[in-house]
């Protein structure tokens, strides 16, 4: 989609869709935000939108890199203790590793 094409107020509703969007656990829909607008948020010569653009693509970057975090966090968490946990650890495993014979 080429942002260039569209109307100051359809950019906006359409920052406003994807942030909304990142609430339905789609994090990456916050980084596709954060990236796609940051141009028209901070670059542009300033039209009447772009405060809540701005607005938007600031909270789609803090939200994704929350996101992030959190998951790195829990990736990390686990796979250092996944043996540690034995049973628990296994049943929420999508795949479970089978060691050595």
């Amino acid at each position: 989609m080429d942002l260039g094409k569209l109307k100051d107020d359809q950019k906006l509703d359409l920052c406003k869709w994807y942030f909304r969007g990142g609430f339905a656990f789609l994090p990456f829909l916050w980084a596709i935000n954060a990236v796609w607008f940051f141009w028209e948020a901070f670059r542009r010569n300033p039209f009447e939108e772009q405060k809540l653009i701005r607005r938007y693509v600031i909270l789609s970057a803090i939200g994704a890199v929350i996101w992030a975090a959190g998951l790195t966090t829990w990736i990390i968490i686990f796979q250092t203790k996944r043996a540690e946990w034995g049973e628990f650890a296994d049943s929420i495993s999508f795949m479970i590793p089978q060691g050595i014979p």
